[in-house]
């Protein structure tokens, strides 16, 4: 895995500050502390970073095709970079190392912008090709990999894998996007296309960029998720599931160096973990975060599953209020980020790269199979949209969802005040709510008025609709894994362990999320996914003969961190001296009063605004570093 940055001029020939693109692009050493390389022409400058994992000897970048006409720099894996090269080898081109990184240059020279279509594996790169003046800049089909671009005011595209590259640059626009504090406390994060600052952008996941002097920036999808012509039977769901996924693992086994697996006792990670077991000659690696309090300690089923398969087991144990990174993870991240499973996670990538520089996940099996409650619970919610009329609904549900009061301390069944809410919507609107860490009502409370009325009408909820335009299936799971794939998988999961993972120099690959097997997947019928209330039905079944059935059928618990405890303890005076710091007070965004209210509410136990106050939290250390 590597960082790539780059400058080029869109307007006119000139020079490249080839110090300042050195200085910048070391902002991001971290994902790539092996090797560096520059190139440079009166059109642009390319850098990267490398941290190396294939050829280690010869893979050095920028990388060029034979006759130094086509450059490359490229951050990523193509798993089918070996039957590629046997391909363009026989259309002529001729090969000087066993990178994958140098089957880019020759799939650009004969197939063009169409070449990211025939790669499979994580990845975002850019391109030059001298005689023909174009840049070309691609990311994979699920956003694996981030590439961030912006243009400064003397017509300078620059682009990099981190944010921290484009704010190091002194020309760059750094305007917060007014938008961004909506869309923030909504999700958790800033969704695609999408950053905290006005001017700067991510490339969209399945989009390329093709630029020449004087072009528009105007990114085009080569890929989506698209509906299944044909739904799988129970029968061709189970002939196929395991030998589909083992395939998607044996092809992320290829490294010159070692290499491991997450193994955190869920039914994800346990999956990969035995198949990889199934295809090594050697015991795997793996590596599982222990907690000392029992409610969020799942290690005992990690080391269930190493015993079984003999693996190389590697485990530490954290103190669940251990918060020592909280200000690391505001300078990982670069932008409002709000996931707390992002501290154990970036825990488990420091022990993981202490004995290997790649390892496997679980990631995406939840998406894919329909694991979260929500995806029950939006089903079930379906079903009485479906039987009862709009405005009945919204007659009936929308006062309930007012008046109801906002039981956390309550058992699940009675805390129906979202459940309430989201009846009184259309499915869209109603899963926007579902997911949302602070719901409309409470972001119109925490927010001033001045805010409120600049954003003009917008609702956070607009980037799901405007998904949800392309769906090409009316099956109401699909419906939402789709809107997860868009929003979530990318803008969540995959950004926190790109994050946590490069901040530790390591190699995280998912195979679960290899694009091949996920458009199978999206042809499971999506009542083997969720049957009888359980979520992966299908995919657990298929596990039975590898992983336990005290694994398989016990209740989720993911990384959850005591955050409400936090905030009433080792962390009240951190709480309230950065959320009612000046930055924020003075930002505009903020209902003051309301802040000192959640502060005040929850660590005197009148309510549980524990999510919702670490929103705040990560957001006012993000303002603190602007």
């Amino acid at each position: 895995m590597c960082g790539i940055s780059g400058v080029f001029n869109l307007c006119q020939p000139g020079r490249i500050d080839k110090r300042l693109l050195e200085r910048v692009n070391r902002l991001q050493s971290h994902r790539g502390p092996d090797d560096e390389g520059y190139f440079f022409d009166e059109h642009i400058g390319l850098a990267h970073r490398r941290l190396s994992i294939i050829d280690l000897s010869g893979g050095h970048q920028p990388l060029f095709n034979e006759d130094q006409s086509v450059v490359v720099v490229f951050n990523g894996e193509i798993y089918n970079y070996l039957e590629l090269a046997a391909e363009l080898a026989r259309l002529g081109h001729q090969f000087r190392t066993y990178s994958d990184t140098e089957v880019i240059v020759h799939a650009w020279e004969s197939w063009g912008e169409d070449c990211v279509k025939r790669f499979r594996g994580m990845f975002a790169f850019a391109v030059w090709d001298r005689n023909k003046k174009q840049l070309f800049l691609g990311r994979d089909r699920l956003g694996k990999k981030p590439l961030f671009y912006t243009v400064t005011a003397k017509g300078q595209f620059l682009f990099a894998s981190e944010l921290k590259v484009l704010l190091g640059h002194p020309e760059v626009d750094t305007t917060l996007r007014n938008e961004m504090a909506e869309e923030y406390f909504m999700y958790g994060y800033i969704p695609e296309p999408y950053s905290a600052y006005k001017h700067i952008f991510k490339l969209n996941p399945g989009h390329h960029l093709t630029l020449s002097p004087g072009s528009e920036i105007a990114p085009r999808q080569y890929w989506d998720l698209c509906a299944p012509d044909q739904v799988l039977s129970w029968e061709q769901t189970q002939e196929s599931l395991l030998d589909k996924l083992q395939e998607a693992v044996r092809i992320r086994l290829a490294a010159d160096v070692p290499l491991g697996a997450f193994l955190s006792g869920g039914v994800d990670s346990s999956a990969v973990v035995s198949l990889m077991a199934s295809l090594q000659n050697t015991p795997v690696h793996t590596c599982a975060i222990g907690f000392t309090e029992q409610a969020f300690d799942e290690s005992e089923y990690a080391r269930q599953i190493a015993n079984r398969y003999h693996t190389e087991h590697s485990q530490q144990i954290v103190d669940p209020n251990d918060i020592s990174l909280i200000d690391t993870l505001a300078d990982i991240y670069d932008e409002p980020y709000a996931d707390s499973s992002a501290l154990p996670t970036f825990r488990v990538c420091q022990l993981a790269s202490r004995s290997v520089k790649v390892a496997l996940s679980g990631d995406g099996g939840d998406e894919i199979f329909g694991g979260y409650r929500r995806h029950r619970l939006h089903l079930a919610e379906q079903r009485v949209r479906n039987a009862i009329p709009g405005p009945i609904r919204k007659s009936v549900f929308g006062p309930l969802g007012y008046l109801y009061p906002k039981a956390d301390w309550a058992p699940r069944p009675l805390r129906a005040k979202t459940t309430f809410q989201s009846l009184a919507m259309d499915a869209v609107e109603g899963y926007a709510n579902s997911i949302s860490k602070l719901r409309r009502g409470e972001r119109q409370s925490l927010f001033s008025d001045s805010y409120q009325h600049s954003l003009n009408g917008y609702d956070g909820s607009e980037i799901l609709k405007h998904h949800a335009r392309y769906f090409t299936t009316d099956d109401p799971l699909k419906q939402i894994q789709y809107l997860d794939m868009k929003t979530w998988l990318v803008g969540d999961i995959l950004t926190k362990v790109d994050r946590a993972s490069m901040a530790n120099s390591l190699e995280v690959r998912a195979p679960m999320l290899d694009h091949e097997f996920v458009e199978w997947a999206y042809s499971i019928n999506s009542k083997n996914n969720i049957r009888h209330r359980e979520g992966k039905y299908a995919f657990k079944r298929s596990l039975e003969n590898h992983v336990g059935h005290n694994i398989l059928y016990r209740p989720k618990m993911g990384f959850s961190m005591p955050i409400s405890t936090w905030f009433r303890t080792s962390l009240k005076d951190t709480l309230a001296r950065n959320v009612l710091s000046t930055n924020m007070c003075d930002s505009g965004f903020f209902d003051v009063d309301w802040l000192k209210k959640m502060i005040s509410d929850h660590q005197q136990g009148y309510r549980d605004h524990g999510e919702s106050l670490w929103c705040l939290l990560m957001f006012s250390l993000f303002m603190a570093r602007q």
